[in-house]
């Protein structure tokens, strides 16, 4: 689907309007101080690779994910990628926006030489997980996960 996204990285004045998003992926969490956000915007943009990336259109931020680059000592010591906290604004789903943005963050951890990049969901609906599978994505392992704070609930 064409679409004029623009896809770049976050930086701190990005904040606050990354929070806003944030708000739709996670309802019920506690928002983020400002400051607090800046701060880890900068600390991830510090792992090499790692990024919190954005796809905007009209200078409007739609859409989110971080990319984290982790190092490897298997595979020949090439690293492996991590995307979370992916949301795209409820008016801008179904236009290929969230999808660009996998396909950038993907093209990402293959340029950082990454022999694979995982996502997870927790969500069960057949709407999010299509999206994932239509994005390129393939339900393969089995995750587990030991968790401090509550599941969000969808």
């Amino acid at each position: 689907m064409q679409n004029d996204i623009q896809i770049r990285t976050a930086s701190a004045k990005d904040s606050d309007a990354l929070l806003d998003l944030y708000a739709f992926l996670s309802p019920g969490d506690d928002r983020c101080t400002t400051a607090r956000a800046a701060e880890n915007i900068r600390r991830i943009s510090q792992i090499e690779g790692s990024a919190v990336l954005l796809g905007l259109q009209q200078d409007k931020i739609l859409t989110t994910c971080t990319l984290i680059v982790i190092p490897n000592l298997t595979r020949g010591g090439r690293p492996y990628a991590v995307i979370e906290n992916m949301v795209t604004h409820p008016e801008a789903r179904g236009k290929g926006l969230g999808t660009s943005l996998l396909d950038a963050a993907c093209d990402r951890a293959w340029d950082n030489d990454c022999y694979k990049v995982m996502l997870s969901t927790g969500s069960t609906r057949p709407s999010t997980l299509s999206f994932y599978e239509g994005a390129g994505f393939e339900q393969s392992r089995t995750g587990f996960e030991k968790r401090r704070l509550p599941k969000r609930v969808e």
